[in-house]
């Protein structure tokens, strides 16, 4: 019987491109598992994917997964088939054009074959505590690169 743990995730940025971050929360039982990271220069769907990527990569065994993001494109990819037709196509989207952040979609995907995850979308800003706390823990992470101190 697969463990069950639900994945809040979030990503955010300071100018697109610019200094970025995501805060991730991974919950199983009572017990939560933070993880967030900050970016010299990125875009806010890079943090968004990282998020969820970060959160799947670090459980230790195959689990039933909820993964919960305010990323309608992150979500929307999923659960509409975006990410089965950009990888039967090659990676390349609908009109043949290049897909980006291709990397980050591959460790995705590599995590979707290891775990059995639903994602479920929430309204960001809207009062949701985890995911008020993971955008919090962003955006602490890429106010590190705005004040210069990494």
């Amino acid at each position: 019987m697969m463990k069950k743990v639900t994945i809040y995730s979030d990503g955010a940025c300071s100018g697109n491109p610019g200094p970025g971050g995501f805060g991730t929360i991974l919950v199983y039982g009572g017990a939560e598992k933070c993880l967030s990271a900050g970016f010299r220069a990125t875009t806010n769907n890079r943090m968004e994917l990282m998020g969820a990527i970060e959160g799947l990569e670090a459980l230790k065994e195959s689990c039933e997964v909820e993964l919960v993001s305010d990323s309608k494109y992150l979500c929307d990819a999923v659960n509409l088939g975006w990410l089965e037709g950009w990888k039967a196509r090659g990676w390349k989207k609908a009109d043949k054009s290049p897909l980006l952040n291709i990397e980050l979609w591959q460790r995705l995907d590599a995590q979707l074959s290891r775990h059995r995850v639903t994602f479920t979308w929430v309204k960001g800003h809207s009062g949701h505590p985890y995911n008020e706390r993971c955008d919090k823990m962003a955006v602490e992470q890429y106010r590190k690169f705005q004040k210069g101190s990494v």
